[in-house]
């Protein structure tokens, strides 16, 4: 009997796993195992899912925090504008009392810091004389603002509805400054202090000053109430006194009248209904401005006789 090999063919051999020893097919072998499958948790074996969600998970931390950053910064943005808004008052107090002393610094100069500071706040009492009118005909003003050698303004959106209340907003600068000056005055001549009456012997002449019926100064703002042609007169007399006695701050002044002057007349020269309605005025309150008037002139040149002095603190007052 002749020996021959058993051979399988080649879909009956036993499949190999991994890390298996080779099957021995023979007569008497073991059947072969199943086959298990391997599982990966990313589904592959080299990774590859798991490498590209992990670039997803950082730019969403990168993106979470880029957000949170852009959030703290609008917060504290809007916290800084909020701070704004809560010290805005405080900043006109701040840019009343920063012009004010740098007015001091400029006429110190001059007169030396106390007088200068006196005559700073003769300045704020005339000022706030306007803003209390400006505000008892309901229009809001700003607080004073300094401005050296030219003394002092604020700032509205107009001067009331009609002449009359122009004319009252301009009289009660004078009217004020006029008390301030007064009570200078009084304490002046009780003390005997040749300081204090030389103050308020300035403070009725710049009081005095503004009621030149020309605008932009106090007494045009009454002319808008009396008579509107006084402006050309009180022009005329500015420009007399400067030829007169030549001056840059007189120039300016005249420069900015000689403007307005211009301006508003040629807006009356319109003879629009609102024009007219402007600058009607019942002859009893022209009355009554023109007395006020007359009046402030001739207690600031009663006031101006009574303190005058010749000299204070090696300053003359001889020409003025």
């Amino acid at each position: 009997m002749e020996n021959r090999e058993l051979s399988l063919p080649a879909s009956a051999s036993a499949p190999l796993i991994p890390g298996a020893a080779t099957p021995v097919v023979g007569a008497g072998a073991p059947p072969a195992p199943p086959v298990v499958p391997i599982a990966y948790p990313s589904g592959s074996p080299f990774g590859e899912e798991q490498q590209r969600a992990q670039p997803i998970r950082n730019a969403r931390k990168r993106l979470g925090s880029m957000l949170a950053a852009i959030g703290a910064v609008l917060a504290k943005f809007f916290a800084a504008i909020k701070g704004a808004l809560l010290f805005l008052p405080k900043l006109k107090l701040l840019t009343t009392a920063g012009t004010a002393l740098v007015s001091v610094a400029a006429y110190s100069l001059f007169w030396g810091w106390e007088f200068a500071a006196g005559f700073v706040v003769l300045l704020f009492v005339h000022e706030m004389g306007h803003v209390i009118a400006l505000r008892r005909e309901g229009i809001k003003a700003s607080t004073p603002m300094f401005i050296p050698f030219l003394g002092a303004a604020i700032f509205s959106k107009s001067l009331g509805d009609n002449a009359l209340a122009e004319a009252r907003v301009g009289l009660a600068g004078p009217i004020l400054g006029s008390l301030g000056a007064l009570v200078v005055a009084i304490a002046g001549v009780l003390t005997g202090s040749t300081f204090l009456l030389a103050l308020a012997y300035v403070g009725f002449l710049i009081n005095l000053f503004n009621l030149l019926p020309v605008v932009p100064l106090d007494g045009g703002r009454a002319m808008a109430a009396m008579a509107p042609w006084m402006w050309f007169v009180g022009f005329g007399a500015l420009v007399a006194l400067e030829l007169l006695f030549p001056n840059p701050i007189l120039l300016i002044i005249l420069l900015f009248g000689g403007f307005e002057l211009y301006r508003r007349w040629q807006q009356r020269k319109t003879r629009s209904l609102q024009q007219a309605a402007y600058y009607r005025v019942a002859p009893r309150h022209r009355a009554l401005v023109a007395a006020v008037y007359i009046g402030l002139i001739v207690a600031l040149a009663l006031g101006m006789y009574e303190t005058h002095i010749l000299t204070y603190a090696g300053h003359s007052f001889r020409s003025i």
